[in-house]
């Protein structure tokens, strides 16, 4: 296959993931247009145009072609590790037992204040590298490992620097509000104010902020706290986002509905009335197998809750030194689909449309006209596989931007 422009895929297994299509949006013998990046046509293959007839062709030799996948809540940009703790937790700690001697999420903030710039950049290529290896092309970045001013935003210009460095789209997140650091301790409501709100503020100048996250959890901030992050954000136009509900039940999510955010995320605690409010504000339900299996957490989401209201769930990796050091959308599928009884479409759509709908992004995450040409091409006889097999990756080509 040549880098052209304009290109007909042909001979694909096309999931277009459109809802409206059946299952996967399956088109068992189809063909995609591409023009200048952008999908132009979609269809059965004996239904395309004539116009099309001289253009290049790429046989895929009957491969299923899906949408590139896309990971919708990851903090990939961190200073060193925490494998110690892993051994904690094995020793019969729990993940909060941990943070309150003084690990989690505070354990990594020296390592990463200490780190420069580049050394930031250096040590996230490669978990990014792993990412875009399985077929995504869209990764969100959170802050929230310096919560100082200049390290929350140095992981901020790391993270646009490795949309620069590779082919993939970077999306931001600054998440000031994901802890309180030992110079702060006992004083949450200062750190707010003088650390974490005047923070987002020189990164919304800088132009680094796509959305705004905080962790609402006993062990970090309580709703009316994280509510005064958020307006920060409502006043400068950054759509919100939450860590909530994941070691027990706050009213976060309840907190997230109110502000119409992108996503609630984590929501092991969340209750049938969280997801009502969810599915009014239309809020993404983020599930994060991950996590909760590195952590051995035993309360699930409320998948059937999810279901019931139609609140749309996405999947991500949550890749983080501390509860979930993965990097691979496809074991995060096949999780999902184990631990939470999620179908594998459900999982597919997950890490495609719902996970773009979770960064508030719409020309990404189905096969459609007009849409932006992201697609993987799999090695696999039906979409189901992709789910279904565990440690194994069967992508044959990753396409971004139209460019393979």
């Amino acid at each position: 296959m040549t880098q052209t422009s304009n290109y007909v895929l042909k001979n694909a297994k096309l999931a277009t993931m459109i809802p409206e299509s059946g299952p996967y949006g399956l088109i068992t013998a189809g063909a995609v247009v591409v023009l200048d990046g952008t999908i132009q046509w979609v269809g059965p293959e004996s239904d395309l145009p004539a116009s099309y007839a001289k253009w290049e062709a790429r046989d895929l030799d009957g491969r299923l072609v899906t949408p590139a996948l896309i990971d919708c809540h990851t903090h990939v940009v961190f200073g060193g590790d925490r494998a110690m703790e892993f051994e904690m937790r094995l020793n019969g700690a729990s993940y909060e037992e941990v943070a309150r001697a003084g690990g989690g999420i505070v354990s990594t903030v020296s390592a990463t204040r200490a780190a420069s710039l580049d050394e930031l950049v250096a040590t996230a290529l490669p978990r990014l590298d792993a990412l875009i290896a399985e077929g995504t092309t869209v990764v969100e970045v959170k802050s929230g490992y310096g919560l100082d001013r200049e390290t929350e935003l140095n992981m901020l210009r790391a993270a646009r620097r490795l949309g620069e460095l590779r082919p993939v789209q970077i999306k931001t997140t600054f998440l000031g509000a994901h802890a309180t650091p030992a110079e702060y301790k006992g004083r949450d409501d200062a750190y707010i104010e003088e650390v974490c709100n005047p923070t987002l503020h020189a990164a919304h100048a800088e132009g680094l902020v796509d959305a705004v996250d905080g962790f609402c959890e006993g062990i970090a901030f309580m709703p009316d706290q994280i509510e005064r992050v958020f307006k920060v954000a409502q006043e400068l136009g950054i759509p919100v986002k939450l860590h909530a509900e994941q070691l027990s039940h706050q009213g976060g999510t309840l907190l997230a509905a109110k502000y119409g955010a992108l996503s609630v995320d984590h929501v092991e605690y969340a209750t049938e009335d969280d997801a009502k409010a969810m599915a009014q504000s239309g809020s993404v339900a983020v599930i994060l197998p991950g996590a909760f299996y590195t952590i051995r957490e035993v309360q699930a989401p409320p998948i059937e809750h999810f279901r019931k209201h139609g609140v749309p769930m996405a999947l991500a990796t949550d890749c983080n030194p501390g509860s979930s050091p993965m990097t691979s959308l496809l074991l995060t599928m096949n999780m999902g689909c184990t631990l939470f009884r999620m179908t594998p479409e459900e999982a597919l759509v997950g890490v495609t449309r719902n996970a773009a709908q979770a960064l508030g992004l719409t020309d990404v995450g189905q096969i459609a006209p007009g849409m932006r040409a992201d697609l993987a091409v799999w090695n696999v006889k039906s979409p189901g596989e992709l789910a279904y097999r565990i440690g194994f990756n069967p992508l044959h080509s990753r396409i971004y931007q139209g460019e393979l």
